[in-house]
């Protein structure tokens, strides 16, 4: 764990020096996939706040720092599946995560020109997240969990566009894959037989939203080297 912090500050400590940045804001919603309630891929149920940065290598790439979090939360009534209906299970977790990583531009994003630019952009790395447990069912505690920290791949989709000289506006769908299977206490270690759902698929956390940024430095969002 503290490599990858140590990691984090490198980063952050070589990029301002280059003196090409972005900070801002990501205001958006989240929704959990796994083995309690809807299976729907985007469906935001939850506020979800955060802060990055970003270091603008050139027209196309940029490296991404942030630090975001959310409540995630299910019910077995909003799924199509009429057994998790029956079931009735729901649960309530937390996450705080932070997240190294790259961003690709599809088309060159060049604000140091003084035009307005958009393009679609994907997003990747590596996110490093903590949670609490909280299995609930038929409207009583029967599990809960200790403080849990995981891994998790980034997968992240949007599109930005420079809507002030220095202001750039992005709305992005960001998919996490967890390297854990127990952020709805479906896969508790201690005890096999609380186990639920398909232990061999890991749990998933979504993203949607938009982020606002300000750009500053000697050439906003570009370097000619």
């Amino acid at each position: 764990m503290y490599k990858f912090f140590n990691l984090i500050f490198l980063f952050l400590f070589v990029s301002m020096n280059a003196q090409i940045h972005e900070v801002g804001v990501f205001v958006g919603g989240s929704n959990y996939i796994g083995d309690v309630g809807a299976t729907t891929y985007i469906a935001p149920n939850k506020l979800a706040l955060g802060i990055l940065y970003k270091w603008n290598k050139n027209p196309r790439l940029a490296y991404r720092f942030s630090f975001n979090g959310a409540y995630i939360y299910a019910n077995d009534i909003d799924s199509n599946e009429p057994g998790r209906n029956l079931r009735g299970y729901h649960f309530r977790n937390s996450i705080k995560e932070v997240s190294l990583g790259l961003e690709f531009n599809f088309f060159d994003f060049n604000l140091h020109e003084g035009k307005r630019k958009y393009t679609p952009y994907v997003h990747s790395g590596l996110n490093y997240f903590s949670s609490h447990d909280a299995y609930v069912s038929s409207g009583q505690i029967v599990m809960s969990g200790d403080h849990k920290e995981a891994f998790a791949i980034p997968m992240t989709l949007g599109v930005k566009s420079n809507i002030w000289p220095k202001i750039i506006l992005a709305i992005e769908v960001g998919a996490r894959y967890t390297l854990t299977d127990n952020l709805d206490g479906s896969n508790p270690k201690d005890d096999s037989l609380l186990k639920f759902g398909n232990i061999n698929n890991n749990d998933w956390y979504v993203f949607s939203g938009m982020t606002l940024t300000y750009t500053f430095g000697n050439k906003p969002c570009y370097c000619a080297e």
